[in-house]
């Protein structure tokens, strides 16, 4: 086991280089590492922001840097290089501070190249840094770019892509758990009254599941990994939620009776284009066929519960993204088997939801919430 690190910049490279070279999640390898250090909160929040903040714009960075450099450098001066720039870039901080700090914090053998072509880019940042493209100003994908600018209209999909830049807020709900806004109104579309039964399909962590249990509902809060329904386990715990059970279950192939429940809500795994900024790396990690995988998922886990809600009672589905594959064609590819099961649309009328297409809703991105898109259904 190495020695915990406890400076911040020699962390942030360390942390970058198992993220980028090994294929670790950003938000699983800089808590653990953190974890193990005796830095102050002060200092682990400024390591956060270098992993972070240089692991979400990288694309801009790596711009930035590579016009000074002869050849790609070794895993940790990238990740020297990448958070020197950070700093210099986008933390406002004194360019002999940014660079000489970062410099002593890189291995030994590289501080020669990290000092020689920091410098140059702090001479850079002086004089103004142009792009050559939306998607490495904004630090994207090109897809990710084209995507949303053909769904939601390049100015909506530019502001969305800009808000996704800035780490979320936290927001606590009344009974202490961390969720964002635009998941508590997805929660709240789901129409229950105290006694109904609702089924969460697709429940972990369980945040949209204990807030209906809350409610005084009894929720069912499936997953289809054992993992991840212990996640909803230790949540309910947490808030000590009686009338809360969680099953092992696949949403696609659900084990329950036709007609058992009051509500069902189907929360699809989705390409969390919507929620970006939550995740630093995960815009480098998801693929443009995944999209149209998931989208294909979502239908069947969605056809897969309709059977399942009672007469007049509700379905809803729900995704964390901006993409009409995973939301509107969705919709439109489920409308025929949905009607011929007695489902008519019911959106809500109420929220900061935005029509998306016929039949579905969408709330943008904004400075307090994440994107989320929407439908809902009464069954006849």
């Amino acid at each position: 086991m190495s020695d915990p690190i406890d400076d911040p910049r020699r962390l942030a490279i360390a942390a970058i280089v198992r993220i980028d070279d090994e294929g670790a999640y950003a938000n699983v390898v800089l808590p653990k590492m953190l974890g193990d250090t005796t830095m102050e909160a002060r200092d682990k929040g400024f390591a956060t922001e270098l992993v972070y903040g240089s692991t979400r714009m990288k694309r801009r960075l790596d711009h930035l840097v590579d016009r000074f450099l002869l050849e790609p450098p070794p895993p940790s001066a990238c990740a020297a290089l990448r958070i020197g720039a950070h700093q210099l870039l986008h933390l406002d901080t004194p360019p002999h501070a940014a660079v000489s700090a970062t410099v002593a914090a890189a291995p030994k053998r590289f501080r020669g190249l990290v000092n020689a072509v920091l410098r140059k880019v702090a001479a850079a940042v002086t004089e103004g840094v142009s792009f050559p493209s939306v998607g490495t100003e904004l630090s994207y994908p090109d897809w990710i770019v084209t995507r949303l600018g053909a769904d939601l209209g390049e100015e909506r999909a530019r502001a969305a892509l800009e808000t996704m830049n800035v780490a979320a807020e936290v927001h606590i709900r009344d009974d202490g758990y961390v969720q964002d806004p635009s998941s508590q109104a997805a929660a709240a579309a789901v129409p229950v009254s105290t006694g109904d039964l609702v089924l969460d399909a697709c429940a972990a962590p369980g945040g949209k599941a204990t807030a209906i249990a809350g409610t005084g509902a009894r929720v069912i809060a499936a997953d289809s990994r054992h993992s991840r329904a212990g996640l909803i386990v230790a949540n309910r715990r947490r808030l000590d939620l009686d009338d809360l059970h969680v099953v092992q279950a696949d949403g696609a192939a659900p084990p329950y009776a036709d007609a058992t429940f009051d509500a069902v809500l189907v929360d699809a795994p989705c390409s969390g284009l919507g929620a970006l900024r939550r995740r630093a790396d995960a815009r480098w990690r998801i693929r443009p066929g995944d999209v149209d995988e998931l989208a294909e998922l979502q239908q069947r886990i969605l056809l897969a519960s309709a059977p399942l809600v009672k007469p007049g009672g509700s379905l809803v589905y729900s995704v964390c993204t901006l993409t009409k594959a995973e939301s509107v064609d969705v919709v439109a590819a489920t409308a025929g088997a949905l009607a011929a099961l007695g489902f008519l649309a019911d959106l809500p009328a109420d929220g900061d939801w935005e029509p998306y297409g016929p039949d579905t809703l969408v709330v943008v991105p904004g400075a307090a919430t994440d994107g989320m898109a929407l439908a809902r259904w009464r069954r006849a």
